[in-house]
């Protein structure tokens, strides 16, 4: 299951990394706006990687899968919202992501010790 959810959040960080680089110009005037999408994109992919290494790994940790989904839901996806609408309010969604993110790689850490 961790490699088909690997590969969708991959496929689905490349298609919203490049509507990002192509799609949002001119549309998003703040330049601030776009970095924030690039931001979010960019750690969108690296935790879609991290899900494969959670496929890979003899244990298979639900755990970091599930957390690894969370963060990339609550880090990129409140990132991805904010920039689109504007809603300066989904900041504070961002860093319950980011924890998110943090706690999949320590329990990704702590199954390979246990493995």
């Amino acid at each position: 299951m961790w490699w088909t959810v690997a590969g969708a959040m991959g496929a689905l960080g490349v298609a919203l990394g490049a509507f990002g680089a192509h799609g949002l110009k001119g549309v998003v005037t703040d330049a601030r706006l776009l970095e924030v999408w690039e931001t979010a994109a960019r750690y969108h992919l690296i935790h879609a990687v991290a899900l494969g290494l959670v496929a890979a790994h003899p244990r298979s940790p639900a755990w970091a899968g599930a957390l690894f989904v969370a963060g990339i839901l609550l880090f990129s996806g409140s990132l991805y919202t904010m920039t689109l609408t504007g809603a300066r309010w989904l900041g504070a969604v961002t860093p319950v992501g980011g924890l998110c993110l943090i706690a999949g790689w320590l329990v990704l850490a702590f199954a390979a010790r246990s493995a």
